[in-house]
Parts: C-alpha cells; sequence; structure tokens
C-alpha cells in the first residue's frame, strides 16, 4: 500500500483537476483499511517534499480515530515514536504543526487509556530546549491538547503556569511569545472558573506586550487573541482582572481608535470594553476608566465609516452600544461628560459629528433617566434643533434620538409636548425615507404616554398619517401603523371619528398573503387591536367578527411575527370584550397553545475544522469519520419564535383572567404551559409566564368555587403558584421577572387574606429578606472590585416591587404583622440613608406609610426612628418625595400613638410651605391636607386649631388625590357636627367649600353625604344667616347643596 498511496498523494497535489478527483477516490478507497496508518506513518516521515508530508499528517488526523482502535502494541508505539520525531526533527513549520495536530486526536484515546505516559514529560523538555522550534511545537501542542486531554493537565497546572509565563516572556522569539499566547487562551477556555484561574491575572501585562508586538508587526489574527483571553477573564465571577483594568482598557482604547487596523480587530477591542462596562463597572469607576473611555467612544461615534464595511463591525455602532452600557450601569458618572460632548459637536461644522452630539444623547436615555429628566431643557433644544438640521444623517439621528427620549424620560418629556409634537409634524414631510421612517418611531414613543394633550393635534396628525398610510413604501406604511396606533391608545374616544377609516384600511392589508407583505400583514392586526381597545367594546363587538377570521387566517402562513402580533390581537380582544370572548376561546386557545409548544429553534452551527492550504481533503472520508467530535462554533436563537412564545403565554394568561369561570376546558394545559414557562431560558417567556399564573390562580378560583371538592382544587394551584414565585423570588436572575413575581404575590397576599397563605409566610419573608438585602441571584454585581453601596443607583423596576410585599403582608395580618415587620425594618431602612438616592427614600416612606396605615398600634414604637427621616422629606426637592412623606406623616400620627405627640410642632412648622404659593404641585397639597386632618382627628388639642384651619381649608377642595377626600373631609365634617367653635368662625370658608365638593364628579356618593349631613347641621345652628352666603355661590352649586342637604 504505501508505495501505491505516495504517488496518490502527489496526485492529489497536482494542479489538474481530473487526476486530483482520481486520486481523492483512489485515497478514500485505501482509507478504509487500518494498515494505511503506518503508511501515512511512513509517508510522513520519508517523503521527499514537504507538501506530500503535511498531506500524509493531515489525512493520519482524519483516519486514526477509526483506526486506533484496531492497531496492534506494535503499531500504536511506531505511530507515536514517528510523530515524536516529526514535532523535533522536521524542518518544515507546516509539517511540525500538522504532527502536532495528529499528536493531539492520538493523544485523546492513548493518554487516558495509560499508552502514552511518556508525552507530558516529553512536552515539558521540547518548551525548554534551546531551539526555539522545540520550543513553539510544545506550546501549539499544549494548545490543542486542552482540546482532548485537558483534564489531565491539572496536577501539572501551577508547573504549566509557571512555563506559559516563562514563555510569554521569552526575549529571543517572538514565535515562542505567540505561541505561548495561543496557549494562555486554550487553558483559560480548558480550566473554566476554577481557582487555578485567579493565577492568570499576572499575566496580563506580558499577555499586553506581546499582543502589542503582534500588532507591530501586522499580525492581527494573532493580536486579537489578547482580547479572547480578556473575554474569559472579565467574563468569570471570580476576581480576575485587579489593577490590570487599567492597563487593559488603555490598551483597547489604543486599538479600536487606531483607524490603520482592520474593522474586526478594532471591534473586538470596543467589544472588551463594552464587557468590562456590563460584568466590572465597579472597576472602571474605581479606577477613574468612565471619562477617557467616554472620550474615545464619543469620538468614534463622529467617525466615518467606509461603504464596504460591514454594518456589524462599523466602529459607531460599537461605540454607541458601550455608551449605552455603561450609561445604565454608572449612569452618575456618564451624563455630564456626554452632555458636554454632545452642546460642543452639536455647533461643529462636520455633519458627523452634529450626529454624533444627538445620538450620543438618545443611546445614554435608558441609563442615565433620572438625571436626564432634570436637564431635560437643555437636551432637548440640541435634539430639536439638530431636527431642523440640513443633512439628513443628522436629522435622522435627531429623530432616533427623539424616539428614545420618549420611551424612557416618561413622563417628564410629554410636557413638552407643545415644543416637540409641531417638530415631529415636520419631520413626517422629510424628504428622507429614513428621517421618515424615525420621525414615526418618535411619533409612536411620544404619543404612547400622552392623554388628552393629543387632542388639539389629533386632526393634523392623523392627516399625516392616513395620507402616508395610503402612498408610502411598505417599510414605511409599517412604521407609519405604529405611530397611528399610539395615536389611537393616546386619543382613546376621541379616536372614534378616526375608527372607520382606519379599520377599513387594516382590511386590504390582512389579507396580504407574499412573503415580503407579511410584516405589514403583523403591524395591521396588532393595529386594529389597539384601535379596539381605544374606542371600546360598544363600537367594535357588531364589526369583529372579520377581522378575528383574517387573523385566524394568518397562522397558517408560517410567519412567527406575524403570529406574535396575532397572540396580542387575541390579548386586546379579550379585554375588551370580556366574558363575551367565550365564544372565541376554542378557535384562539389552540392556536396559542401550538406557539407555547413550539421548538425552540436553537441554530447551531458546526465547524469541521479542515486544515488550511489544503483544499478540498475535507472531503476525503469514510464511515470512520463518524468517530470524530464537531466543535460547535456558534449557537444563535430565532428570536422570532421566543417573541411568538412570549406574546402566546401572555395571551393564555388573559383569555383565563378575562373568561374566568369558562376558561375550565383549558386550564389544565394552560397551567402545565405556565409551569414549564416559569423556568424557561429567555426571561421574556419566563415575565409572561410568572405574570399568567396569576391571572390562571383568579381563573381557578371562578372555577372551582361551587364545586365539592373546589377548595383543594384551588389550594393545589395555589400551591403551584407560590411554589414557583418563592423560587423565583431568590433564584431568578432577571431583575423584571423578579420584580412581577413580587407584585403577584403581594397582590395574592392582599385578596387571598392570610388564612390562605400563612403555610407560605416564613418563606415569602425569607426570600423578602434576601432582596432588601441585595442578596438574591438577580441583584449580583461583579466580585471585582468594592462595591460601594452609599452609590447605589435606585433600582426601580426590582425595589418598588419588593417594598410592595410590607404593606401587603401588614394589610392581610394588621396587629399580628408586628414580629414580621420587626425582622424587615431595619434592612429596609438601609435604603433611606442619605447617601441613597431620592428614589430609594420615597419608597422607603411610601412603604413605613402604608404600614402604618395596616398594621396600626405597633407602629408606635418605631416612631423615633421613622419620624426624622420623614420630616427631612417634606422638604425634599422633589414633588414624589413630600407628597409620600405628608401620607407617611398622618398615617404615623392616627397610629402612632403618644409617641408622635412631641414631634406635633416641628411637623406644622415643615408642613406649613406645603400649604403656599411656593408648593407646585396639587398632590403634594392634598397629602399634606390628610396629614393635617388625621392630626387633628387624633388629638385636636395639640393643633392650634384657630391658625391652622383657615389655612388648612384654604387648599381645599381637594385638587388631584382624591384617596385623601375620605380623612380630609370626614374631618372637617366632624369638626362642623360636634359644633368645634373654631371651625364654625369659618362658615363662609365651610359653604363654599361644601358647595365646590357637591358639584365634583371625582368625589363618591358616601363623601357626598357626609357633606351633606355636616351642611345641614350648619342650617341648624345658623338658619337664615347662612343665606346671604348661599345667594353668592352660582345656581348650579347652590342647587347642588340644597339636594344634599335634603337628601342627607
Amino acid at each position: 500500500m504505501a508505495q501505491s498511496l505516495e504517488l496518490l498523494l502527489i496526485q492529489f497535489l497536482m494542479p489538474d483537476n481530473d487526476a486530483r478527483r482520481q486520486a481523492e477516490e483512489q485515497i478514500k478507497r485505501l482509507a478504509k483499511d487500518p494498515q494505511v496508518v503506518p503508511a501515512l506513518v511512513q509517508h510522513l516521515r520519508t517523503a521527499k517534499t514537504p507538501n506530500v508530508r503535511q498531506l500524509a499528517a493531515v489525512l493520519l488526523r482524519k483516519k486514526i480515530t477509526g483506526h486506533w482502535s484496531k492497531l496492534s502494541p506494535q503499531l500504536k508505539h511506531l505511530v507515536k515514536q514517528s510523530l515524536v520525531e516529526s514535532i523535533t526533527m522536521e524542518h518544515s513549520p507546516p509539517v511540525r504543526r500538522a504532527s502536532a495536530n495528529v499528536v493531539s486526536v492520538v493523544a485523546k484515546y492513548a493518554v487516558p487509556a495509560g499508552e502514552w505516559p511518556d508525552l507530558l514529560p516529553f512536552l515539558f523538555q521540547c518548551s525548554q530546549s534551546t531551539q526555539e522550534e522545540h520550543r513553539e511545537v510544545a506550546l501549539i501542542l499544549f494548545s490543542s491538547l486542552t482540546e482532548t486531554i485537558g483534564s489531565t493537565f491539572q496536577p501539572h497546572f501551577t508547573d504549566l503556569q509557571t512555563l506559559l509565563l516563562k514563555c510569554l516572556q521569552d526575549e529571543t522569539s517572538n514565535r515562542v511569545r505567540v505561541a505561548a499566547l495561543k496557549a494562555v487562551g486554550s487553558f483559560l477556555e480548558c480550566i473554566g472558573d476554577g481557582e487555578e484561574v485567579v493565577k492568570f491575572r499576572e499575566f496580563i501585562p506580558s499577555i499586553l506586550n506581546v499582543s502589542r508586538q503582534c500588532l507591530a508587526a501586522g499580525e492581527e489574527d494573532v493580536a486579537v487573541i489578547a482580547f479572547e483571553i480578556f473575554d474569559e477573564l472579565i467574563e468569570s465571577p471570580a476576581p480576575l482582572l485587579g489593577d490590570s483594568v487599567k492597563s487593559i482598557v488603555q490598551f483597547s482604547l489604543e486599538v479600536c481608535s487606531n483607524q490603520n487596523l482592520e474593522p474586526s480587530t478594532r471591534h473586538q477591542a470596543i467589544q472588551i470594553i463594552s464587557w468590562l462596562a456590563k460584568y466590572k463597572p465597579n472597576s472602571l469607576k474605581k479606577h477613574k476608566l468612565v471619562n477617557p473611555i467616554l472620550q474615545v467612544m464619543c469620538s468614534l461615534l463622529a467617525q466615518s465609516t467606509s461603504g464596504d464595511e460591514d454594518d456589524d463591525l462599523a466602529p459607531d455602532r460599537a461605540a454607541a452600544e458601550v455608551i449605552d452600557t455603561i450609561a445604565v450601569n454608572l449612569p452618575k458618572h456618564v451624563l455630564p461628560p456626554v452632555l458636554e460632548f454632545a452642546s460642543i459637536s452639536s455647533q461643529n461644522s462636520n455633519p458627523k459629528y452634529r450626529e454624533a452630539s444627538v445620538t450620543a444623547l438618545g443611546v445614554i436615555s435608558e441609563g442615565c433617566t433620572h438625571l436626564m429628566k432634570d436637564k431635560l431643557e437643555p437636551v432637548l433644544h440640541i435634539v430639536l434643533v439638530a431636527l431642523r438640521d440640513q443633512e439628513q444623517m443628522v436629522r435622522g439621528a435627531a429623530s432616533f434620538a427623539l424616539g428614545q427620549f420618549a420611551e424612557h424620560l416618561q413622563p417628564e418629556i410629554t410636557s413638552h409636548y407643545g415644543s416637540v409634537l409641531p417638530c415631529i409634524l415636520n419631520a413626517l414631510e422629510d424628504a428622507s425615507d429614513e428621517v421618515k421612517e424615525k420621525s414615526y418611531y418618535a411619533l409612536a414613543a411620544f404619543c404612547e404616554n400622552m392623554g388628552e394633550e393629543i387632542l388639539p393635534f389629533l386632526d393634523p396628525l392623523m392627516n399625516k398619517l392616513l395620507a402616508s398610510l395610503q402612498s408610502s413604501s411598505r417599510n414605511l406604511q409599517e412604521t407609519c401603523m405604529s405611530a397611528i396606533g399610539s395615536v389611537a391608545a393616546a386619543a382613546e374616544q376621541a379616536f372614534m371619528p378616526y375608527a372607520e377609516r382606519v379599520l377599513e384600511l387594516m382590511k386590504t392589508f390582512m389579507v396580504l398573503t407574499s412573503d415580503e407583505d407579511l410584516r405589514s400583514r403583523a403591524r395591521a392586526t396588532e393595529l386594529v387591536g389597539i384601535v379596539a381597545m381605544s374606542v371600546g367594546r360598544t363600537r367594535m363587538e357588531p364589526i369583529l367578527s372579520p377581522y378575528i377570521e383574517a387573523a385566524i387566517s394568518g397562522f397558517g402562513l408560517e410567519f412567527s411575527e406575524l403570529r406574535e402580533y396575532t397572540h396580542g390581537f387575541f390579548s386586546n380582544v379579550a379585554e375588551i370584550l370580556d366574558d363575551s370572548f367565550i365564544k372565541y376561546l376554542p378557535h384562539v386557545v389552540p392556536l396559542a397553545f401550538a406557539s407555547c409548544n413550539l421548538d425552540d429553534g436553537s441554530a447551531v452551527d458546526i465547524e469541521d475544522s479542515d486544515d488550511d492550504n489544503m483544499g478540498g481533503i475535507g472531503e476525503v472520508s469514510s464511515d470512520d469519520e463518524a468517530h470524530d467530535e464537531p466543535r460547535v462554533r456558534n449557537i444563535s436563537i430565532r428570536t422570532g419564535v421566543l417573541d411568538e412564545k412570549a406574546a402566546a403565554t401572555q395571551a393564555l394568561g388573559l383569555f383565563a383572567l378575562h373568561t374566568k369561570g369558562s376558561y375550565s376546558p383549558y386550564l389544565e394545559e394552560s397551567l402545565r404551559i405556565m409551569v414549564k414557562h416559569s423556568g424557561y431560558f429567555h426571561e421574556d417567556v419566563r415575565l409572561q409566564a410568572v405574570i399568567a399564573l396569576k391571572h390562571i390562580l383568579t381563573a381557578a378560583q371562578a372555577i372551582f368555587q361551587s364545586h365539592n371538592d373546589g377548595s383543594n382544587k384551588i389550594r393545589e394551584i395555589l400551591d403551584t403558584v407560590m411554589d414557583i414565585y418563592i423560587k423565583t423570588m431568590t433564584g431568578d436572575e432577571d431583575k423584571e421577572v423578579v420584580a412581577n413575581v413580587c407584585t403577584s404575590t403581594a397582590d395574592i397576599i392582599k385578596e387571598c387574606g392570610y388564612v390562605a397563605v400563612e403555610k407560605y409566610v416564613p418563606q415569602i419573608v425569607d426570600a423578602t429578606l434576601v432582596l432588601l438585602r441585595k442578596e438574591a441571584p438577580c441583584q449580583q454585581i461583579e466580585s471585582d472590585s468594592e462595591i460601594d453601596d452609599d452609590e447605589a443607583e435606585h433600582d426601580e423596576v426590582l425595589m418598588d416591587a419588593v417594598s410592595d410585599l410590607l404593606p401587603a403582608f401588614a394589610k392581610a395580618m394588621g396587629l399580628h404583622y408586628a414580629p414580621i415587620f420587626a425582622k424587615l425594618f431595619e434592612p429596609l431602612m438601609k435604603f433611606a440613608k442619605a447617601s441613597h438616592p431620592p428614589q430609594d427614600r420615597t419608597m422607603v416612606v411610601a412603604c413605613l406609610a402604608e404600614v402604618a396605615q395596616n398594621m396600626g398600634a405597633p407602629i408606635a414604637s418605631y416612631v423615633d426612628r421613622i419620624m426624622p427621616l420623614v420630616l427631612k422629606e417634606l422638604i425634599s426637592s422633589e414633588a414624589t418625595n413630600r407628597r409620600n412623606a405628608a401620607f407617611c406623616v398622618g398615617e404615623l400620627c392616627k397610629n402612632g400613638g403618644e409617641p408622635t405627640l412631641k414631634y406635633y410642632g416641628d411637623i406644622l412648622r415643615t408642613i406649613y410651605p406645603l400649604f403656599g404659593e411656593s408648593e407646585p404641585d396639587d398632590a403634594v397639597r392634598d397629602n399634606a391636607a390628610g396629614a393635617i386632618a388625621r392630626m387633628i382627628m387624633v388629638h385636636p388639642e395639640s393643633i392650634p386649631l384657630n391658625q391652622v384651619l383657615p389655612v388648612f381649608l384654604k387648599v381645599l377642595p381637594l385638587k388631584e388625590d382624591h384617596e385623601e377626600s375620605v380623612a380630609v373631609y370626614g374631618c372637617v365634617c366632624t369638626l362642623v357636627l360636634s359644633s368645634n367653635p373654631q371651625v364654625l368662625a369659618l362658615v363662609p370658608d365651610l359653604v363654599r367649600l361644601f358647595a365646590e365638593v357637591a358639584v365634583s364628579p371625582n368625589e363618591t356618593a358616601e363623601v357626598k353625604a357626609h357633606i351633606g349631613r355636616a351642611f345641614s347641621h350648619l342650617i341648624t345652628l345658623y338658619g337664615q344667616q347662612i343665606q346671604p352666603i348661599l345667594s353668592n355661590l352660582s345656581p348650579q352649586y347652590a342647587n347642588a347643596l340644597a339636594a344634599l342637604s335634603t337628601a342627607s
């Protein structure tokens, strides 16, 4: 065989395609015989040309896996000896490397079986050889062996690390340093997160040196190995970077700023900065690296990209992602430098800088939400000026930024509708389709949170949108439909005049079947659901049928996005029809089940590592090739399927909620799906599952309440739901999922009562403690630096939901909550430190107010700890803080007993300004009135009524917070009915107030009845003396008051 094989190897390397094909066929036939192994070994050692020797090694690597077990011990020894000789004596580097690859494959089987005990000693010996080639090939082998026998290196790990560090610092050979760099990368992948990995911290300076040398020599493909190593180190939970983070950032910034390097190299450098911002933000803060990073990233935003550059690798796009990530993790450190950059760059004559100025502001708006709201005027000015820029790229970026503001800077941004909406209306007429499309996005995001403020703009907006809908490209039509949906949601019933025309137009979109039109059909389906929600059941129910039929028929078109939006449409229809949706359940529930049970659609690419420069040698194969283990190169998930699953999961929950008792046939399967999806790998699906579980519990209570064994069935489902919720609170890594579980748990406690949830209380309390202490998986941050708790940002999504649990317990347990509250009080109060953001402090105050309201008297023992905090919050610069503090003062005084009396003087002095002209917020004033009312009701003797009542009555009636009505008007009526002399001195003010309450559409019948009794008492006391006061009232007010008096 040896002679014929040599000829075939030579023939295979010929340029003649026919000769090559014939050789390939013959080699395939011979390769099935185990004797091909010694023949290939012979040619590897003795063939005259390096190409033939290399080809023999490549074929040997591919064939030896299938034949190794069939070889005799003598042949196995021959193979190992020949490979060692090839590595040490071969002059051609490609042949040496190809032989090293064969060693790696043979070692996979020989080393674990104890058939090659000399291999590791041989490699250590080679790595210390005086010959550069030996040191290099030993390192190459160490690299490749980590993939096959990595675990056998464990006992030698310390020696290997010493060796690798020494080779990284090899002063005589660049090739050895490069091979050592590659070996370090391979070892890090192999060892995972063990203690050994921490020792790689000391390698970082040497890694940076080698990488810099490679860049200087033009070897970018090798230099980027450093970034792959840093990637491994950053993602590890172990504290691996230490002070080296500064050097890594400096190097990465050098690389990404160098326009002479390949886009992919620069992109990897930017990616390292992005990972650091995501996983190690406190390290960046500690080493004062945020500013230098932002300076470089902002300048990259303004960098022009060549037309042929891959969009995903464009430095401006990657830089925007980094700025976004830092803003999310370190907002305080981001806004000042970015705002400075934007202010200066917005005046630059280069349009790329003007574009960069508004792009930067747009991308930080999610992370810097609270800080940007305080700087909205200057920020908005920059963006609105850019929206009128002569350059299309600048106007497009401004539209994008405006959409981001509308999404993230609510509700403050909406108050600027007077200046923003006319600019957007103008941009909808832009000559550029790209600017138009981004303007529709901005309009959709902006209108989504508007209410009646949209009404003056409704007609011009809808005229433009409807005209565009009928004359634009498909792309623009889709964004236009999103904008119409937001306008409809904001306008509600006022959208009625436009609804018919919009719905009629949607019919044409909802029957499209061409692949390129299905996205438009999806948007149209979504829009019909939104319009239905706006105009309501009475208008929609008679005309819904054809739209539902069209939506159902769309499921047969095999387009995931259309199915996703269709589930959303059915969810909206269920919400407006409520129990009238029951007739559609048999048609729509199976569709939601089908989407929920879809295959996840993980797409796995397999990399068959064919050898370089060997042409089509990968085709030379045999059945034995099945023994080779392919390497997974990339795992990607079809996100369309995820979105569809999330929408279907949400739909099932809403179907259950709105059809309740009639959902019985689908309850069991829906519960099974929710249990499964609550542990799903993607948080979007988990989120919808945990929300839907609460709705399914609601439906189960309706279904089983009249059954003989109903209470047991409900208990079983409650057990399932609570088990999942408790595990999620302390086990899930996503904050939004945990937050929703906390909210749902609080709702269940309040709705079902203490007896129903008693057995879960200890676990819920423990989970609440874990979250208050920030010890849950979803709250974990990097271990690489000291965490400065005092600089923590307010975690609005999560902590507000966690703090809802405390008053929920209080409401369910009343006085009996005291021992549990004692455990939770101190962890809660940590959020009230002066160093914490104002949102943390007001969260604590609001929580304590509700606990005091519901727990009652036991709050007295906490008054001295709480009152100083609340008094400070009464003078906060934030309206929400003042409002919650005023509410809390009232509840503390109402329920806190004697310990509150000593604070009455301080409270009255501090709360007084909230009644004056300097207080801009009506809700704050209403809550201040509520506090005074509660104080008067419990200790009228401690209040100087002659001074307080005139100020108190002057701010009434309540303007915004009508939840204070019972306390406020109850107090006034009680004083009147008890003929309190101080209040009777203010009869004209009382009559005016009673008349305003009598005509108010916001007050309940109970409140008005109480007012009527008090007014009747005044008539009894003063008779005709009141007549002049009544005659000063308008007829409407006088009549309403008279009617109340008669009714009482």
